[in-house]
């Protein structure tokens, strides 16, 4: 095996995690590896290619699942089999990873999030939380978290407006809000008769010409409606490529490495010393020695790498002990209503990935639990992200899928519906967990990684809370008809969900019962450090990109620290 010559850190992927963290420990001098298993990339490769079936049928951006994929069972009695097409969930690849796919909208976790199990039984008591959920506080405070909410914010150019039910903001968004479309305004006209709170949701889709503290300069948003499962050819929503990337190749102290599979991290002596990893361009293997560690891949493959690594302690959910693997989480998207409207058209097909306005009202713990069934909540939006044509057919209930009549409904309500949706929050139970599968392996012979996961009573729950008050805002907006999408059956990995797979690496202040401290750093390896949402040890009812950022500039913080004392805990 070849081995290259020590670097100070090696970064293992090269996405929003890895491209903060270049950032920020190249401009302190630092010289540091980015090994990303995917190819190069930049904002020209999308120059106008709005092709839909390409990128969001196709799946251009997104790891090839022929060459590594999951497993999924819904529980520990059915085998576990490959996911062999893309259906619940989306993993990018490539410069940028998932980074470069999302829609943009960026919220911050709420201060319950961070204190959840203590808030919950200060104001409910234990007896609220059922058997079997494994929720835990996070080690850290909103308050401690917020000023590196501020600095992604104002590093991505987040445009937004004062959320009314969130916690405390030190400064306001860096750029005003995006544009209100006139559905925007129906549901903002809608909430506040119904005494809701409604804003403008925060958007990493530019509402204006923007230049960031480390002096990148970025175009405003043109609505074209093409952001989920694209790149944006203008640059105007944020991803790695645009912001910190560029950053970190300017000081001339960051090499990226593309096509680089990262298999193991090597390790001796409860300490890393670099990482083993194969260039699929030539199939040679290499070992790159560096002082720290940080691994920055997507939720999956973090937990993967750390379990083929033989690196912390396997979760064990036969008697709840470990760590690795630990509390995998999802999000509950099931809580939705249709609106049909007769006399009204949209230009629906217009609009940007963050376009829309939402609510918190039903969110975390704002709003009393004691007469319902779950804990926690979601956000409700109303969303202009860009109807594409292939993707979106809308009509009633009822109506058959195929014929004269669908055809004629399909025409009526082309530019005639709007929906309401909850993203609802995902609790950790101890029998939903990550772990290596026995049978099936990568193309390189590693075995992948398996989930075990369904949904809960408490989502069921959830759902329909959700549904029920996206159909009462609906109904306020004046739609002649509303289909409310009230019940959440088993899990099903085929229909597409949510990117938002959360926990396996998860943070706390204890070490019986987190990976990783409030800065990310493993308990069992000082110098290994992991990034990403696998540390949430639950999802909030909230996309998951600006805590993962916040998270991210708090590890930075942390590794440099590490380095700048030559070793010990941050």
């Amino acid at each position: 095996m070849k081995k290259l010559p020590k670097v100070d850190v090696v970064i293992v992927g090269v996405g929003w995690g890895g491209g903060i963290i270049a950032s920020e420990l190249t401009k302190k001098g630092m010289k540091v590896v980015g090994l990303e298993r995917g190819k190069e990339r930049k904002t020209e490769d999308y120059l106008m290619v709005h092709d839909e079936l390409r990128y969001a049928y196709r799946y251009e951006l997104m790891q090839d699942l022929s060459k590594e994929t999951i497993t999924f069972r819904s529980n520990e009695r059915i085998r576990a089999l490959p996911m062999r097409q893309y259906g619940s969930f989306l993993i990018g690849d490539g410069i940028g990873g998932a980074g470069v796919h999302w829609n943009g909208q960026n919220y911050r976790f709420l201060p319950y999030d961070f204190q959840i199990k203590s808030k919950t039984i200060e104001r409910y008591g234990k007896n609220k939380i059922p058997d079997g959920m494994s929720i835990q506080d996070w080690g850290i405070t909103y308050e401690e978290l917020e000023p590196y909410f501020d600095k992604f914010e104002k590093t991505a150019g987040i445009s937004g407006e004062e959320n009314p039910l969130a916690g405390k903001r030190s400064d306001k968004y860096p750029n005003p809000p995006m544009k209100t479309t006139p559905s925007m305004k129906m549901f903002i006209d809608a909430a506040k008769k119904m005494k809701l709170h409604p804003y403008i949701l925060p958007s990493a889709n530019l509402s204006q010409a923007y230049t960031n503290p480390d002096g990148v300069a970025r175009a405003a948003c043109q609505y074209c409606g093409y952001c989920e499962r694209f790149g944006c050819e203008y640059g105007a929503k944020a991803d790695p490529v645009v912001t910190v990337i560029p950053v970190a190749k300017k000081t001339g102290n960051f090499e990226i490495r593309t096509h680089s599979y990262v298999r193991r991290i090597l390790h001796k002596g409860g300490k890393a010393t670099g990482v083993m990893y194969t260039d699929v361009t030539t199939g040679e293997e290499i070992e790159q020695p560096a002082d720290i560690v940080v691994v920055t891949s997507y939720v999956f493959n973090n937990v993967r790498l750390l379990l083929n690594s033989k690196l912390g302690r396997p979760y064990d959910p036969s008697t709840g002990k470990g760590v690795i693997g630990k509390n995998y989480a999802y999000q509950v998207m099931r809580g939705s209503a249709i609106g049909f409207f007769d006399n009204k058209e949209f230009n629906t097909f217009a609009g940007a990935g963050a376009l829309g306005a939402c609510l918190d009202d039903y969110n975390g713990d704002n709003f009393d639990h004691s007469n319902v069934n779950f804990i926690h909540g979601g956000n409700i939006a109303m969303t202009q992200t860009g109807l594409r044509p292939i993707a979106n057919n809308p009509v009633p209930k009822g109506t058959p899928s195929w014929g004269k009549e669908f055809k004629a409904q399909s025409v009526k309500y082309a530019n005639r519906t709007l929906t309401v949706a909850g993203q609802g929050s995902s609790m950790p139970f101890r029998h939903h967990y990550l772990d290596l599968d026995s049978v099936y392996k990568d193309v390189f012979g590693d075995p992948l990684i398996r989930m075990t996961f369904d949904f809960e009573e408490q989502d069921r729950q959830l759902a329909k809370f959700l549904a029920t008050k996206c159909g009462d805002i609906l109904k306020e907006m004046g739609a002649n008809r509303v289909d409310i999408n009230i019940n959440l059956g088993p899990y099903d990995i085929m229909p597409y969900q949510s990117t938002h797979n959360t926990g396996g690496v998860i943070m706390g202040n204890n070490p019986d019962t987190s990976a990783v401290n409030n800065y990310l750093q493993m308990w069992d390896a000082e110098n290994v450090f992991v990034i990403g949402a696998s540390a949430f040890p639950h999802n909030s009812g909230y996309n998951p990109t600006g805590t993962v950022g916040a998270l991210a500039y708090r590890a930075a913080e942390g590794i440099i620290k590490y380095h700048q004392k030559g070793g010990s805990l941050a």
